[in-house]
């Protein structure tokens, strides 16, 4: 799924983590309570499922006001961050538990999307997302894009929140992130039982615990721009480049592939030294 169709979640996260941060809990309610009628009143107008808009809405903005949550109380985005990938994996997990057949819930929840399709003509789009090719890997796909959206937006609202006059870097920088051995452990322990076993929600999970590590990846992006590895041009180019849909794949394994990494080796702490 390209990237470009969750920037909106990334945003509208991101507002919410800084007004959880800036101004309340009481403040962001109402905020939060006045941005979902007007999205209400929108799509009554133009014609949209009102109900599935705020559900996609609440599927970005409860996630990333459990994770501010977490960020206040602990006043530490590194722990923030670590406790998102095991809410991820639990979510996974508890997914498989309760869905006996991923296949037919994923059919039976993009049956009004596939519909809407055909009835704009869009045919070839819509036998693909009725396909079971695109449906079994709904799971692993979705479980991703609400693990991106929230964490991200969760950072980004971080990073606005430090960028306001008086405001200080008590949480941690995201440069200085990363899982750590023991989730990198985890990762590798579920990847060689999904690879041993060949059970498909096994697989499904060790291939979303390690695509997390994309964070990472990122964090060390970051951190290389600051030590002066990486110019602006090129942070700036990663953050184009990714929303596009043939190269956000190549480029979050890649990512993924040097947080992994990261996690092992500490590569960040090694130059520091």
């Amino acid at each position: 799924m390209p990237l470009a169709l969750v920037w909106p979640g990334f945003l509208s996260g991101a507002v919410l983590a800084l007004l959880l941060l800036q101004k309340g809990v009481a403040y962001t309610a109402a905020m939060a309570g006045l941005a979902a009628a007007l999205l209400a009143g929108i799509g009554a107008i133009v014609g949209l499922a009102v109900p599935a808009a705020l559900a996609n809405a609440a599927t970005v903005w409860i996630p990333v006001a459990l994770l501010t949550a977490i960020l206040m109380r602990s006043r530490s985005l590194a722990l923030t961050l670590q406790l998102a990938f095991v809410l991820a994996v639990s979510g996974l997990l508890l997914f498989h538990a309760v869905v006996d057949d991923p296949l037919a819930f994923w059919r039976d929840q993009l049956a009004s999307v596939v519909d809407a399709m055909r009835a704009r003509g869009n045919f070839e789009q819509a036998d693909l997302f009725a396909s079971d090719a695109v449906l079994v890997n709904m799971t692993m796909v979705s479980a991703l894009v609400v693990f991106c959206i929230t964490a991200v937006g969760t950072v980004l609202g971080y990073r606005l929140y430090r960028a306001l006059p008086g405001n200080m870097a008590v949480c941690g920088r995201f440069r200085d992130f990363g899982y750590g051995r023991v989730l990198a452990l985890a990762t590798a322990l579920v990847s060689l039982a999904a690879w041993l076993g060949g059970f498909a929600p096994l697989q499904e999970l060790a291939f979303v615990m390690f695509a997390m590590f994309w964070l990472q990846g990122l964090a060390i992006a970051h951190w290389s721009h600051g030590q002066g590895f990486l110019p602006t041009f090129g942070l700036a180019a990663l953050y184009v480049l990714v929303p596009l849909p043939l190269l956000n794949g190549v480029l979050m394994i890649g990512l993924a592939i040097t947080g992994y990494l990261d996690a092992w080796f500490g590569f960040r702490r090694l130059k520091t030294v």
